[in-house]
């Protein structure tokens, strides 16, 4: 693996001078691996971990299950890359087992969520069906921990 990869992995967002100095290369040799790594698709961007809600952001997010029947010529393919298309799709996988898709998707509410599932998706011909999982507490992502208010203003502080 490139050792600048292993470096983006590994960390936080470093300019190219950063990177070079922890690697022990020179900024050139770092900027030209960069633009291989874009070039080759193996790097796409920068993407922060944000801690949910923390923002003011609100929004709800879902896992869904997608069964679906592959196409004669495209298999599931072009189904998928259909539904991938999609603004309130954040992430769609191919998966084994009992479903054939999973999708993380935002939405407003749980009412647009809904919509989508009910309007958008389950309409797409080859669907066969789907199952929704609302996201009610994230403790953890990419890695990160989230940290926790541990007061619950519904627990006493003291049990009797």
């Amino acid at each position: 693996m490139s050792r600048v990869l292993e470096l983006l992995l590994e960390g936080q967002a470093l300019d190219s001078a950063q990177m070079a100095e922890i690697l022990g290369m020179n900024v050139s040799e770092v900027e030209a691996e960069l633009e291989t790594l874009k070039q080759e698709n193996i790097f796409l961007g920068w993407r922060p971990v944000l801690q949910p809600n923390a923002s003011g952001d609100n929004q709800v997010r879902a896992l869904i299950e997608v069964k679906i029947t592959p196409e004669r010529e495209g298999g599931f393919d072009r189904i998928a890359e259909r539904i991938a298309k999609f603004s309130e799709v954040e992430t769609c996988y191919l998966m084994s087992g009992a479903y054939d898709l999973l999708l993380v998707v935002r939405g407003d509410n749980l009412q647009s969520v809904a919509r989508f599932v009910s309007v958008r998706l389950a309409s797409i011909n080859g669907v066969l069906s789907t199952a929704t999982h609302f996201m009610l507490c994230a403790y953890k992502e990419q890695g990160f921990l989230f940290e926790r208010d541990q007061r619950d203003p519904d627990k006493p502080s003291v049990s009797p």
